[in-house]
C-alpha cells in the first residue's frame, strides 16, 4: 500500500503542474533505439524514462522505438517489456540511410513513412535529424555539447557532422531538450542566437526491482574482487578519463597503499577505436593489474550489485550532459569521488568527493581516505526519496512533450 501511495501522490503532482494532463487517447512519441554497446547510458536513459512514465503517468503515453533489423534482440526486448512501450524494427532505422536526403532534400522518407504508420503524435531526435520538412512535431534531445567543450576529442569530420545536426535541428525550429542547466549555460552561450523553446530535463533513475534481486556477494566473488573495492561504471572514451585514475593508482602504490578499482564497460569508441589499448597498456607497464580489473559489458544486475557493494563510485569524466553512473549511484546513497565539473556539483549538490580533472594527487588522497575510513562490505538499497526524483523526471518530460505536441500544460516550461 505504500507503494501505491507514493504513485497516487506523484502522479497527482504532476497532475497539478500540468504534465499529466489526461488526454482522450496516449501521447505517442517516437525513439530512435540507443544500442547499450555502443552507449550504455543512452541505452539505461531510455529504459528508465519509459519505466517512469509507465509508473507514474500510466496510460497516458506510449513509447515507440524505432530499430533497425540488426539491432540487439535482447535489448528491444528489454525495453518492450516495460508496459506500454512498442517495438518497430524497420531497416530504415538500420545506420541512418535517410540522412543524405534529411540534409539535402529536408525529409528522411522512410522515417517519416515508419512515423506515419506507427500514427506517431512527436517525434523525439536523439543523434539525429529527420529533416526540417517533418510532418511530425520534433524534440531534438542534445545530452550535451562536448564536442564545442571538448574539440580536441573529436575528428574533424565527426565534431562537423555532430555540429552541422545541431544547427540544423535549431534552424528548424525543433524543441530543444537538455539535461542539466549546466548544458543549458552551454547551448545559450555557443547557440546565443536561437529562439527554439529549450527545456531541461533532468534524469532520475529508478532501479528495476528484478535487478536487485542478485545477491552482491556473489557477484563480488564471481569476478574474484576484495570485499573493499571501487567501481568506474564508464565505457572507455578518452573524455572519461580513466588514465587520471591509472595516474592515482600509481600514486599510491608508491605509497604502499593497496587500492582496487572494479571497471565495466565497452572497450569500444568509434571516434578512437585504439584508446582502451594505451590505457591497458599503461596499466600492464605500472603493474598495476591486481589493482585496475575491467571486467568488460557485463549485465545490468552486475552493474547494480557492484554499486551497492562499493566502497565509493569514481566518476573521473573531463565532461558529462548528465552523469547516469551519478545518477545511479544517488539512488542507492553510494558515497561518490567525482571530477570536479558543473553538472558533477548540480547533480550532487556538493555532497560528494571532488578532485580536478588533471589532479591524480587528489584523487588518489579520496582514494586513500575513503579506503581507510570502509569497515567491510556494506549492501545498500535504494533511497527513500528515490521515488520523489523520479517522478519529477517523468513529469518533466511528459510537460515537454506535451508542450510539443501543442497541447495545453499549464505554467510553460521554456527557459
Amino acid at each position: 500500500m505504500a507503494h501505491s501511495a507514493r504513485s497516487g501522490s506523484c502522479r497527482l503532482r504532476g497532475l497539478v503542474q500540468g504534465a499529466g494532463f489526461v488526454t482522450p487517447r496516449p501521447l505517442r512519441f517516437a525513439f530512435s533505439h540507443i544500442s547499450r554497446r555502443l552507449w550504455a547510458g543512452g541505452y539505461n536513459y531510455q529504459r528508465n524514462l519509459f519505466a517512469a512514465l509507465a509508473r507514474f503517468l500510466p496510460g497516458e503515453f506510449v513509447p515507440i522505438v524505432f530499430a533497425g533489423n540488426k539491432a540487439e534482440e535482447n535489448e528491444l526486448a528489454e525495453l518492450g517489456a516495460i508496459p506500454g512501450v512498442e517495438v518497430v524494427r524497420s531497416e530504415t532505422f538500420d545506420g541512418q540511410p535517410g540522412l543524405a536526403a534529411a540534409l539535402g532534400l529536408g525529409l528522411d522518407r522512410g522515417a517519416a513513412a515508419a512515423f506515419r504508420g506507427a500514427g506517431i503524435d512527436v517525434v523525439v531526435e536523439s543523434a539525429r535529424f529527420f529533416g526540417w520538412r517533418l510532418a511530425h512535431p520534433a524534440v531534438a534531445w542534445i545530452p550535451d555539447l562536448q564536442h564545442r567543450s571538448l574539440p580536441q576529442l573529436f575528428p574533424t569530420t565527426a565534431r562537423w557532422r555532430r555540429e552541422l545536426g545541431f544547427r540544423m535541428q535549431i534552424a528548424s525550429g525543433r524543441t530543444i531538450m537538455l539535461s542539466s542547466e549546466s548544458a543549458l549555460r552551454d547551448f545559450r552561450a555557443y547557440y546565443p542566437g536561437a529562439r527554439n523553446q529549450v527545456c531541461v530535463v533532468r534524469f532520475a533513475t529508478q532501479p528495476p526491482a528484478a535487478f536487485l534481486n542478485t545477491d552482491p556477494a556473489e557477484v563480488i566473488g564471481a569476478y574474484h574482487l576484495p570485499a573493499n573495492y571501487f567501481y568506474l561504471p564508464n565505457q572507455f572514451y578518452r573524455h572519461k578519463n580513466h588514465k587520471l585514475v591509472v595516474d592515482a593508482l600509481t600514486i599510491l602504490k608508491g605509497r604502499a597503499i593497496d587500492v582496487v578499482i572494479c571497471a565495466s564497460g565497452s572497450k569500444e569508441d568509434r571516434r578512437e577505436p585504439g584508446y582502451y589499448d594505451l590505457v591497458n597498456s599503461e596499466i600492464q607497464k605500472r603493474g598495476l593489474e591486481a589493482q585496475f580489473r575491467h571486467l568488460g559489458v557485463i549485465p545490468l544486475p552486475h552493474v547494480y550489485a557492484l554499486l551497492r557493494a562499493s566502497t565509493a563510485l569514481i566518476n573521473p569524466s573531463r565532461f558529462e550532459g548528465w552523469s547516469t553512473t551519478v545518477e545511479e549511484a544517488k539512488s542507492f546513497g553510494v558515497p561518490m569521488i567525482l571530477s570536479d565539473i558543473d553538472v558533477h556539483r548540480e547533480q550532487t549538490a556538493g555532497s560528494a568527493r571532488y578532485f580536478g580533472v588533471d589532479d591524480p594527487v587528489a584523487l588518489a588522497d579520496h582514494l586513500m581516505q575513503a579506503a581507510q575510513d570502509a569497515h567491510g562490505p556494506i549492501i545498500r538499497n535504494v533511497v527513500p526519496h528515490q521515488d520523489d526524483n523520479v517522478c519529477a523526471f517523468a513529469a518533466s518530460f511528459a510537460a515537454t512533450m506535451r508542450q510539443a505536441a501543442g497541447q495545453d500544460v499549464g505554467e510553460p516550461i521554456e527557459r
